[in-house]
């Protein structure tokens, strides 16, 4: 463990809670001292004193000591989950899963004439971002008219409501839809 790593992220979470030196060496039952020396990198803190320097920042004692070095998911083109609809159309499923980021690259593809449904509200927050690749697109977005995209188009709107891709042309659609959802809390 990176003492002066571990130190500094102390020291950053007693200062984000506005919290003095002394002020956080009460809370954690530990000397003052104790509390310079470990923020410092100086001292390393048994278990028992992390644990507490830990729950006077009300906070669990893993998310003290996790490492949290750059995080890098590499998903390989053989990897990406391809779907096809009924309907003859087909979604690939560009980024990565990430667990707790609710972020979301597809690149779906329509044939001629293929009405891709409608697809529910999302929890308010949620935001869609659409780009054409190639064809004709058409996106409705609850009772409005629909508006008609081509190849280098693009639109966003906020995804709290129900919303629809089709294809109206002669030729196959492309498009890509960029998507942060939003979930509701659970109880």
């Amino acid at each position: 463990m990176d003492l002066d790593e571990l130190g500094r992220r102390i020291q950053d979470a007693r200062q984000r809670r506005r919290l003095t030196l002394q002020a956080m060496a009460d809370r954690a039952s530990i000397s003052a001292s104790m509390l310079w020396s470990v923020e410092r990198g100086r001292k390393a803190p048994t278990v028992v004193v992390l644990d507490r320097i830990a729950g006077g920042l009300g906070v669990p004692l893993a998310e003290l000591v996790a490492d949290e070095g750059p995080r890098v998911v590499v998903r390989r083109a053989g990897e990406q989950d391809v779907v096809d609809e009924p309907g003859g159309w087909r979604r690939t499923i560009l980024t990565p899963v990430v667990p707790g980021v609710n972020f979301e690259w597809i690149r779906t593809e329509l044939p001629p004439g293929c009405d891709a449904g409608t697809f529910p509200a999302y929890a308010p927050g949620s935001h869609e971002y659409v780009v054409v690749e190639s064809g004709r697109l058409q996106l409705t977005l609850g009772d409005r008219p629909p508006y008609d995209l081509t190849a280098g188009d693009s639109a966003y709107f906020a995804a709290d409501v129900a919303h629809g891709y089709a294809n109206p042309g002669a030729v196959p659609c492309a498009y890509h839809v960029a998507a942060l959802i939003m979930r509701p809390r659970g109880r």
